[in-house]
């Protein structure tokens, strides 16, 4: 005889181990069925010593399955003990197979799946859903059920490696006990929760003699938990561990890895990769249930009610299917979906209270969930984003309301979190110097987005226009959201390329003119040297540079000749668009950039309507062919001369002027080796030089010091937990008197820029000195006397030191201004890379 329940639950997670308990509590009709033999199986599989941590922490547990912060193996423990006096019905070794309703078909419910063929094609077929209740086909055994809990996670569907060698048999996507691995180069792939717990119990006991390197593709560990990337920080600092961020997995081989760096290709010595680049849904067997999903991304979750039902009556998903992988989340929704099953369909979730606190001051009666549909329904970013998506999105973000012509932001504050407008509409202050024009924003769209991406201070002063209400997203909030909803990220990519058309190209643009040029428009990012157009292709793209830096360069006489230096907000390969020939010369990537990659026929037919635009590109190309020229009249003449600049320029963008804005530099002719610069440095700064002279390498008479370069990308902002590096008005990377003198800075930086040192004592007059001899005289005070004048018994705290560009003196920078030969120079790249300059003789 088929057995029979009220209530059939898949998975014995925490979400499904919970929904087991609170139904064996009610005494309640119920199957708790578990694939494998034991429970928690996501649980289970996390490394030996694991410490399982308890978060939110404001967020209470009302659930029978009691949990709190410890050991993997305590965890599961209690969990089994509670199991089994809680008396609930567990059935291990039962894989679902399928699950398919008994009843009649249910009118107008036919669900479409959709599926992709490896030749990127797709398949639709229809699936009639039918009334519960529903038969569940286990291996050898058939249950009945007039309810299902769908818990079954998302970790047995990992993301995988998909570079040349990632299916070797040394690549792995578990581990299980860290300590069974010893003297192996180990690289952890992953900057999640995940990948950072597995490099840090691989790193644990330097015994074992791993040398582990963690990679993650972006610059910040956006979707882990705080305690454990400040463990991970820790460990880089005791040199347990390498971390690579920005770093991309190019080739795996045995023994090898090839990595793609900001800086360009690595390759180095690899016994194991462990690749923890976290899973998706498994899609193809939730929709053969009838399950609908939000979306056709591979990572979008099921579309789901108030109560957890999916679109397939009486099929409820709750824990990290429905998109709320943390633990504690889990157990309050295993309660919550018993309940609403049972008929408590009033109960509201336990983070009601700091939700409906966070509400309290917008206007209006509306409850939380009419809050948190009204914020999703009417910012575009939020729209595919699901009610449990939008509750734990709105625990870490602020909606507030705003009156006609208050201050939202100004211009050069900082900050870098992203708004959403929800209603209303506010006004961006275009002009500095005349704040009644203005851009108007309409509700629906975001603002603030320069600062999330570039971390440089607010670009405008941005003020209500009405009546408004606007979501501020926090950094992390923000970068979390666009790893997790990929329609989220794309409407902020599709947000973000059309400001930067606009502000690029102007010529009197608006949104309308490039709706079809956005829509084929892809980003793609480009490693170190790898060129994005090749000198007699053909080809008509034009490229936007968003990020980074391109080199330009011909081939005269067999050789390639540096021709200029393209920085982030410019674009190249407009000459093809219009006279239709081959690409005159090659444009390289001088750093890992990213670019926007614009189809040439949506561009060529805005231009044909454009006539402003075409012009101005004209323009462009008459300069630059203007420049072709001139080198090609010059290859005669004086080719030695060329030849010795296209070697200084490719020395100065190995040396990290290809991601400068600002770079020190030092003309070995005239310098006469005085340190006037660097004392004129620390006597600007509180005593401590911000440049080392002497440091740093020389190509010919040019010499690159080691001093900021003041990055277009600042590697040193990526992790200060103060957030205490900030980016001026003028473009200067400064730190402020918050830093806490952690290092991170120091170690991110790839110059060696950044010190850590303590502040001396302040020193006498330099009239006091010349005059009477008292103190150590101009420039930075040797140890001696610093120890001498220090407060005893008191340990003065180390802060980070780094060029400032002397921001707020008068004059300019002070290592420019005391050069009494005129050998010191600031520049940026572009005013200083460009073979125009050999127009000017032998100057």
């Amino acid at each position: 005889m088929t057995e029979h329940y009220r209530i059939a639950i898949i998975g014995s997670g925490p979400a499904g181990l919970s929904a087991a308990a609170h139904a064996a509590k009610l005494g309640l009709s119920h199957v708790l069925l578990e694939k494998t033999d034991h429970l928690s199986d996501t649980i289970h599989k996390y490394q030996k010593g694991k410490h399982v941590m308890a978060t939110p922490s404001q967020l209470v547990l009302r659930a029978d399955l009691e949990f709190e912060a410890g050991k993997r193996e305590a965890v599961l423990g209690r969990w089994g003990s509670m199991a089994a006096a809680a008396g609930i019905n567990v059935r291990h070794h039962a894989e679902v197979r399928s699950i398919t309703g008994t009843g009649d078909p249910i009118p107008g419910s036919i669900q479409a799946i959709t599926s992709r063929r490896r030749d990127g094609t797709t398949e639709v077929r229809e699936l009639q859903r039918l009334a519960p209740p529903y038969r569940i086909t286990l291996a050898g055994a058939t249950i009945i059920a007039d309810t299902i809990v769908l818990a079954i996670g998302t970790q047995g569907n990992p993301n995988l490696m998909t570079c040349p060698g990632g299916d070797l048999p040394h690549v792995q996507y578990q581990l299980d006990d860290p300590a069974a691995y010893n003297d192996e180069h180990v690289f952890v792939i992953g900057g999640g929760d995940a990948g950072i717990e597995n490099a840090l119990g691989l790193a644990a006991d330097a015994a074992q003699g791993n040398v582990v390197t963690l990679v993650n593709r972006s610059a910040e560990f956006s979707t882990a938990k705080d305690a454990n990337v400040k463990a991970l920080n820790a460990a880089r600092d005791a040199g347990r561990i390498t971390i690579m961020t920005g770093t991309t997995t190019r080739v795996i081989e045995p023994g090898w890895i090839t990595l793609d760096t900001a800086d360009g290709e690595v390759r180095a010595r690899c016994d194991r990769v462990i690749a923890r680049m976290g899973s998706a849904p498994p899609r193809g067997f939730v929709e053969a249930c009838g399950v609908e999903f939000a979306s056709h991304d591979r990572l979008a979750f099921p579309k789901l009610s108030a109560t957890f039902e999916s679109t397939a009556p009486g099929i409820h998903v709750v824990g990290a299917l429905a998109g709320y992988p943390l633990i504690k989340h889990c157990i309050n929704q295993g309660h919550d979906v018993v309940e609403f099953i049972n008929g408590n369909t009033a109960l509201l979730p336990a983070d009601e209270p700091i939700l409906a606190a966070r509400f309290a001051g917008l206007p209006g009666n509306r409850s939380v969930a009419e809050w948190l549909e009204f914020l999703r329904a009417n910012v575009s970013i939020l729209n595919d984003m699901s009610p449990l998506q939008m509750r734990e999105f709105m625990l870490d973000s602020a909606a507030r309301v705003w009156a006609p012509g208050a201050v939202i932001f100004e211009r050069n504050a900082p900050g870098s979190s992203l708004f959403g407008i929800a209603a209303g509409s506010v006004l961006v202050e275009i002009d500095p110097a005349d704040p009644s024009v203005t851009v108007p924003l309409a509700a629906g769209t975001i603002f603030g987005e320069v600062g999330l991406i570039s971390g440089r201070r607010r670009g405008a002063t941005v003020r209500a226009g009405s009546d408004c209400i606007t979501v501020e997203i926090p950094r992390s909030a923000a970068l979390k959201l666009m790893s997790a909803v990929p329609p989220a990220a794309r409407e902020i990519t599709r947000i973000t390329t059309e400001r930067s058309l606009l502000q690029i190209f102007k010529s009197g643009l608006t949104p309308a003119d490039l709706v079809d040029v956005i829509a084929a428009a892809k980003i793609e990012t480009v490693r170190a040297g790898q060129a994005i157009i090749r000198e007699g292709e053909t080809g008509d793209d034009i490229f936007i540079i968003q990020s980074g830096s391109m080199v330009v360069e011909k081939t005269i006489g067999g050789k390639p000749v540096f021709l200029s230096y393209v920085p982030a907000g410019s674009y190249s390969g407009e000459m093809a668009v219009i006279d239709g020939g081959p690409r005159s010369a090659t444009v390289r990537a001088a750093v890992k950039s990213d670019v926007i990659r614009l189809p040439g026929a949506p561009f060529r037919a805005l231009l044909a309507a454009k006539p402003d635009l075409l012009a101005r590109l004209r323009d462009d190309m008459a300069s630059r062919t203007r420049l072709n020229s001139f080198i090609e009249s010059k290859k005669d003449g004086f080719g030695g001369v060329v030849e010795m600049y296209t070697g200084v320029a490719n020395f100065l963008v190995d040396n990290g002027v290809g991601e400068a804005t600002d770079v020190l530099l030092i003309d070995e002719k005239l310098c006469v080796g005085c340190d006037n610069c660097e004392k004129a440095c620390a006597d600007s700064h509180d005593g401590l030089s911000r440049l080392d002279r002497e440091a740093g390498r020389t190509y010919a008479h040019l010499h690159v010091p080691t001093s900021c370069r003041h990055c277009e990308h600042p590697h040193c902002m990526a992790d200060c937990p103060p957030n205490a590096i900030h980016r001026g008005p003028t473009g200067e990377v400064y730190i402020d008197e918050t830093c806490i003198g952690c290092g991170n800075c120091q170690r991110n930086c790839p110059y060696g820029v950044i010190r850590m040192d303590q502040v001396p004592p302040k020193k006498p007059w330099l009239l006091n000195w010349l005059l009477f001899g008292q103190g150590p005289g101009p420039g930075e005070p040797d140890k001696k006397w610093r120890y001498k004048q220090a407060a005893k018994a008191v340990e003065a705290p180390k802060k980070a030191i780094k060029c400032d560009m002397c921001t707020g003196q008068s004059g300019g920078p002070a290592c420019v201004r005391a050069c009494p030969t005129g050998a010191a120079i600031r520049v940026s790249p572009e005013q200083f890379l460009s073979v125009a300059l050999l127009d000017r003789g032998d100057d």
